[in-house]
């Protein structure tokens, strides 16, 4: 019977890990309704230069901001 609590602990595991895995993005990409403009905004301004955008936001990477802008608008346009 212990196999059997064995089981049933892990799946708890699993549903956890299942739920994260379903939005399949990065927290990291999580951003703000501000950062969201700002990075528009600054998009339309400058292009493709995504440390000069990063620069403008504390605590973003330049790889996060790309990360998020290609996810955001890739899948829209697929």
């Amino acid at each position: 019977m212990g196999g059997i609590d064995n089981d049933h602990s892990s799946s708890g595991i699993s549903s956890e890990n299942a739920k994260e895995g379903t939005t399949t993005k990065d927290p990291k990409l999580e951003f703000s309704e501000d950062e969201e403009d700002l990075i528009a905004r600054m998009f339309r301004l400058v292009g493709e230069r995504w440390s000069l955008i990063a620069g403008r936001i504390p605590g973003r990477t330049a790889e996060e901001i790309e990360k998020y802008w290609t996810s955001k608008y890739s899948s829209s346009n697929d």
